[in-house]
């Protein structure tokens, strides 16, 4: 059933179905984050690993033997933007290298670097994947190594 609501009332319509979308379970955070960590000590690279929900809250957070400091506060902003954004990390950092500084005044995104991966699954967002301590391309493998454990 679906709701339409106004200030004052709130009445159900019969027969229209509400509409449903997949959520990451720990399950999958502990698969995504297993695949990453795999990734990541198979290239030697010391990292940190964020996993976060599709509102981009933290859902995951490892910070390997020897990764950054620093890592463990970029990895979630990667993250976050990806998820709330919809899109790769990638992209905002290309916006802004092509010029639009401008977007460096965008509200809530922090993580605008390479390296925060959307999980998507039939055109929803269900979270993403933050990673950060090494070379961008090398910490959005990691992200991607990662969601590819669920087999979306």
């Amino acid at each position: 059933m679906q709701r339409l609501c106004s200030v004052l009332t709130c009445t159900r319509i019969e027969n229209s179905p509400m509409k449903t979308k997949p959520a990451l379970e720990l399950a999958d955070v502990k698969a995504i984050a297993a695949a990453a960590e795999a990734e990541a000590l198979k290239n030697h690279w010391a990292v940190s690993i964020a996993i976060v929900d599709d509102g981009g809250h933290l859902l995951w957070l490892q910070r390997l033997d020897g990764a950054p400091p620093i890592s463990s506060h970029i990895a979630p902003a990667k993250a976050n933007t990806a998820a709330v954004g919809r899109r790769e990390s990638k992209v905002y950092e290309d916006l802004i290298n092509g010029g639009r500084t401008s977007f460096l005044s965008a509200p809530d995104l922090k993580g605008m670097l390479e390296g925060g991966v959307p999980i998507l699954k039939d055109g929803q967002c269900l979270g993403a994947v933050g990673v950060s301590g090494v070379k961008s391309t090398e910490d959005a493998q990691i992200a991607r190594a990662g969601i590819a454990a669920l087999a979306l």
